[in-house]
Formats: structure tokens, C-alpha cells, sequence
């Protein structure tokens, strides 16, 4: 009985001369009455499959000539070396079988036609069919890198200690602001879904003192930028004893780490969407620099773009300032009247918070945000008061610093963000299965 193998492992060359079985999918099918060129996929790779009609039972043969793109199948055949063929080796058939026939009254719909017209999977036809568009070789590729974005997250903080949390996804309060909460009926009362861990982790903190989470977080975003999703996932952590410095050591190792994984996991794929392997070992090796706010703005103004100081840096502000970096900048201590009360206060200027975002470069802009925490009571109660939020929602995080508060801080991770700098994507729902924006809920 042949022996099944992935594509990956024909393509290899260790298997050359040998009948062996493959199983997948029709990518490409042309026939010239008595031969068969089809290219099959599987989640490992594609090879050229080529059936003449004079080594097979012509039954098997015509189901095989008939069968049409998208069609998954079975097939025997020899292992053969040929330097014409996409990977170095083409299977030569000798049986087939049609698993699953695709009908002729409803081809599948998504034709390499259609995606020539497209510029990175953008146009409204192949996200209303993004269950069938996933099947396509770029969208397989950007899974494959999201998937090792992820490895690599679970990777870096395991290695270091760092305890997995989970917090709830319903909560009573905002953390980013409640311009973007989502409210939701909650058995009579309202309730949001959570726009991240964060207040829940510092919950934990004092017993777990390092811990991370990789999680949906939700925005209620309308802004129609290629780097906003209302659904994301978020990689956060919290560090008992730690401060800014502290955070965004980890911060930037982090990312280190990602690039480096992804450079040595996934540097075909990352070749095959035309990246630059040079760019991502620079992301893996130099330092990120530091830059204050008031810097940041005094940039901007010189190039001419309008910002006044106290103003948080939107995404257009962000793209102006990354575009020409060579590598990730931090951008720390924004002023106090631009970010949320847990941030906490500088004791050398009140003015300023202790803070930071990681800006990418290539116009990707912020993918990390993060900082000290306001964590005495008295300066929790203050930061609230300040900003006229009320306290009854936040008893919970302030009982935190009433019993036994520690400087301590962390910072939240837009991990698609990252999946879309790094693999060089034009818009951040080519790295998501099923992307949700302020248009889109399906499918």
C-alpha cells in the first residue's frame, strides 16, 4: 500500500522513484484529451500532477479530466525529479479518486482572474467570500506567519516566567476611553465588551506578579484606516515591581523575538509575498531608540503637519513620523491630559505621564502601548477625580492599591498589527481569518 505524504515531503526529494499516495485540493487543471496537467495543493505547498490516459483505467481518467478547480482528490502516483516543474518534482499518476466534486452549475467562484484584479485581497467580493478566499496561497501564507506570531508571543513569556491569565470579555467600565465601547444588553443592565485585560490583570498582579495574556479585545472603532479592526487580538502583560523602563525592555525583546522567529520559521513565506528578509533581520538586531513626546511633535510641525502640543498622535500623525524609520522607535511621556488616569505621573514633571507606544516603521505606526501605573491610592483616586470618571465602577482596581499597592506596570500588544508590518500587508484584514470592521460582520 503507498504511503500518504504531505506536499512538503514530496517536494523534499526523499521520496524520488517511489509510488506514493497524496491527498488535497485542485489549484489548476488543463487537459489535452489523452494527458492531465493538474497543480494540487495541500496545506504544505503545491506540485504538478500530470495522468495520461494510456497508464490509467479510463473510467478514473475521465473522472479526473472532468473534475474541476477547488475539487479535493486522492491520487497514486510516482515521485518523479524534473527541474521544469514549480518545487523540483511532479507526481506521475497512475489512480485518482474525486472526494469531493465541485458541480459544474456553481464553479468555485474564486478564479486567479479575479485575484489579478485585486491589490492584497481588498475588494468587497473576496471578503463576502473570505470562507472560500482563506483557501488562496496568500491567505494560507499570512495564517501561517500568524500562527508563528503567536507561538513566538506564548514563547518569549513562558521562557520568562510569565503566568497565562485570563480576564473576562463583559465588564462595567472603559480602560481606552468610551468613544469606542461596545455596550451590550446584560440580563437588564449594560454592560461592555472588555477593550482590554488590562484592569483585570492588575487585579492579579499582586498574586501572580508576571503575567501575560493573548486575547480578543473589542474597539468600537470607525475609523477606516488599513490598520483598524473592531475585534482584535491582544497580547498584554503586567509586572509587579516594574516601571517604564522595565516594560518596554520587554516590549522591545518581545518584538526582537517575533522577527527572529519568523525569520527562521517562515522566511519562504515571508519571500513568496515579496518581503524584504533583510528589513526583518534589522527589526531582530538593532536597537530601538528612544524619542519623548515633545520631540515627536516638534518633528511633525517641522514636515509641516498641523499638531498642537497635548494632542494624542493619531494614525495619520503616526504614518508621517514612522515612514522613513529604519526600526522601531518608543515614544514616550506623553502629557498627562492625553492618556487614561492609569497612566501614572511623572515625579519629575507632573505634566507628563510615564508611557510609551512602540511606533513601527514603514508608516505601520503604533503596535505597542504601554507604561507605569498610577498604583498608590491617592493617586488613583486624584487621576480619576481629575478626569470626572466615576469611581463606583472602579472600586475593584482601586481596592488594589489599598491593600499592599507596588510599583508596578505592563503593556498591550495589537498582534495583528504586527502580523501586518511584518509580513508587509497593505491592510490589516489580509492577517485575520474574518476580520470585523464598522462594514463587516460577515461572513
Amino acid at each position: 500500500m503507498a504511503k500518504t505524504l504531505w506536499i512538503s515531503d514530496i517536494q523534499s526529494g526523499s521520496f524520488t522513484g517511489e509510488v506514493i499516495e497524496l491527498q488535497g485540493w485542485i489549484k489548476r487543471h488543463r487537459s489535452s484529451g489523452k494527458i492531465i496537467f493538474m497543480t494540487i495543493r495541500d496545506s504544505t505547498g503545491e506540485i504538478q500532477c500530470v495522468a495520461k490516459k494510456a497508464d490509467m483505467n479510463e473510467e478514473n481518467f475521465d473522472s479526473l479530466k472532468n473534475a474541476l478547480i477547488e475539487s479535493s482528490v486522492k491520487l497514486t502516483g510516482l515521485v518523479k525529479s524534473d527541474d521544469r516543474a514549480p518545487g523540483g518534482h511532479e507526481l506521475t499518476i497512475s489512480a485518482g479518486l474525486i472526494i469531493g466534486a465541485v458541480n459544474a452549475q456553481n464553479p468555485f467562484p474564486i478564479t486567479e482572474s479575479a485575484m489579478e484584479q485585486t491589490e492584497g485581497g481588498e475588494t468587497e467580493f473576496l471578503l463576502d467570500n473570505r470562507h472560500l478566499y482563506l483557501r488562496t496561497s496568500r491567505m494560507t501564507t499570512m495564517l501561517k506567519i500568524r500562527s508563528t506570531i503567536f507561538g513566538s508571543i506564548h514563547e518569549y513569556f513562558r521562557k520568562r516566567d510569565f503566568i497565562e491569565y485570563q480576564a473576562p470579555s463583559f465588564v462595567a467600565g472603559a480602560v481606552e476611553g468610551g468613544s469606542t465601547l461596545f455596550e451590550v444588553p446584560y440580563f437588564g443592565r449594560k454592560a461592555y465588551l472588555t477593550q482590554s485585560w488590562q484592569l483585570y490583570a492588575e487585579a492579579a498582579m499582586p498574586a501572580l506578579e508576571r503575567l501575560y495574556t493573548i486575547a480578543p479585545s473589542f474597539r468600537a472603532e470607525k475609523s477606516r484606516t488599513r490598520r483598524h479592526l473592531t475585534e482584535f487580538w491582544h497580547a498584554e502583560m503586567e509586572i509587579a515591581w516594574g516601571g517604564n523602563e522595565e516594560v518596554m525592555e520587554h516590549g522591545e525583546a518581545l518584538v526582537r523575538s517575533i522577527a527572529k522567529t519568523i525569520l527562521n520559521e517562515r522566511s519562504d513565506e515571508l519571500e513568496s509575498l515579496g518581503r524584504d528578509l533583510n528589513l526583518i533581520s534589522r527589526y531582530a538586531d538593532s536597537p530601538y531608540p528612544r524619542m519623548r513626546y515633545d520631540e515627536a511633535v516638534e518633528t511633525l510641525q517641522g514636515m509641516g503637519v498641523e499638531i498642537e502640543w497635548g494632542q494624542d498622535l493619531d494614525y495619520s500623525k503616526e504614518k508621517v513620523l514612522t515612514k522613513d524609520f529604519d526600526v522601531p522607535h518608543f515614544l514616550t511621556h506623553y502629557p498627562k491630559i492625553a492618556k487614561p488616569f492609569y497612566h501614572r505621573p511623572d515625579p519629575d514633571d507632573e505634566k507628563y505621564v510615564l508611557c510609551h507606544d512602540l511606533l513601527a516603521p514603514e508608516g505601520y505606526g503604533e503596535i505597542i502601548g504601554g507604561g507605569e501605573r498610577t498604583w498608590s491610592e491617592k493617586e488613583i483616586l486624584e487621576r480619576i477625580d481629575e478626569e470626572g470618571t466615576p469611581r463606583e465602577p472602579y472600586e475593584f482596581y482601586i481596592d488594589i492599591r489599598r491593600y499592599g499597592g507596588v510599583p508596578h506596570g505592563g503593556f498591550g500588544m495589537g498582534v495583528e498589527r504586527v502580523c501586518s508590518w511584518l509580513s508587509g500587508a497593505d491592510h490589516i484584514r489580509e492577517v485575520i481569518p474574518f476580520p470585523r470592521d464598522s462594514r463587516r460582520v460577515t461572513p
